[in-house]
């Protein structure tokens, strides 16, 4: 299982119940890939918003976040925590 920090953009001025509603979504569907979101964050401003999440592959968090409506723009692998 990777670790994967992805990006949305042009969100601009997504409210905190939008991201909880699109967060739900990808929540709702994640086994069907072996995919989960651990967190998202958002800064309504820039329009940018970001979730972590634990997979399989970068494609198969893509498929999940595609299906819920809101395709990544990046997906970027984590191999390194503290």
């Amino acid at each position: 299982m990777g670790t994967y920090m992805d990006v949305h953009r042009n969100m601009v001025g997504i409210t905190a119940d939008e991201l909880r509603e699109a967060h739900a979504a990808d929540l709702a569907i994640e086994k069907d890939e072996g995919v989960h979101f651990e967190k998202a964050w958002a800064d309504p401003d820039s329009g940018t918003v970001y979730c972590l999440s634990h997979g399989p592959s970068a494609d198969a968090v893509q498929r999940i976040h595609a299906r819920t409506g809101h395709a990544a723009d990046e997906i970027h692998e984590v191999s390194l925590m503290v």
